[in-house]
């Protein structure tokens, strides 16, 4: 494991460090001062084929119910840390906000770039720069992250409540749903009406024809779907989930 450092942002600071074992995380993720056994939310998906107001109505979600609750609850929310997607409007969420609560970024350490660094890959990604902590882990490809991914939000929730929420997503979505709901056997909330994804499982609840990667998801009953245009439910929902087994998140 590489001993922990500060990476500098234009505005902002954060903790990295690069791990080569699981027994390195959970050593990295102490040496950051991560606490543990703390509410943890996931986030997974992308934000691509979404129309403007539906991006509107995506933007809101992490402004007005993701942030928030984290905040609220402190708790730590997990995501693949690159300035893209799903993850860049958690990170500029979290910024909007001004909020305090561990933003943790787990990414492949083969494709990240680090601020100042060239982009030498047309697959790399530069880090989000609102995050306050990134794990890098092995890896080359996208996707190699999400064992890791989801083995990191259990590390850190421990015996407190965690929850993953996907929204739109493509193919590596499906895997990083697939670790989260049926290895580590988190609860998953699929954002209907989002697209790409999220839209095939919310079908195949429905019982509709599907994707088959849905099946095993489906069949595991930790899966609901919430509309996208529904953040009130979607928010009572998490905070519901996190009140059933309260913990101290200090």
């Amino acid at each position: 494991m590489s001993t922990p450092f500060v990476v500098k942002f234009q505005s902002h600071e954060a903790a990295i460090a690069t791990v080569q074992s699981l027994q390195e995380m959970k050593a990295a993720i102490a040496d950051m001062s991560i606490s543990v056994n703390r509410p943890v939310l996931v986030v997974i998906g992308g934000a691509s084929k979404i129309s403007a107001a539906d991006y509107e109505l995506i933007q809101q979600l992490f402004v007005k119910v993701l942030a928030p609750i984290a905040q609220k609850w402190q708790a730590a929310i997990v995501d693949g840390g690159t300035d893209t997607g799903v993850m860049q409007l958690m990170g500029r969420a979290r910024q909007q906000i001004q909020g305090t609560f561990p933003l943790i970024g787990i990414s492949p350490v083969g494709l990240v770039t680090l601020p100042g660094q060239a982009i030498d890959s047309e697959q790399a990604a530069p880090l989000e720069p609102h995050h306050s902590h990134f794990l890098l882990v092995p890896g080359s490809n996208w996707g190699d992250e999400s064992s890791w991914l989801a083995a990191a939000a259990s590390e850190i929730a421990q015996s407190a409540p965690s929850v993953t929420v996907l929204l739109n997503g493509g193919e590596i979505t499906w895997e990083d749903a697939l670790q989260n709901v049926t290895v580590q056997q988190r609860p998953l909330i699929v954002i209907s009406g989002s697209g790409r994804a999220a839209d095939l499982i919310t079908a195949g609840l429905r019982g509709e024809p599907t994707d088959d990667r849905a099946i095993p998801l489906i069949d595991s009953g930790r899966v609901q779907a919430i509309e996208l245009t529904d953040l009130y439910r979607l928010g009572k929902t998490i905070e519901a989930m996190f009140a059933a087994n309260p913990v101290d998140a200090g």
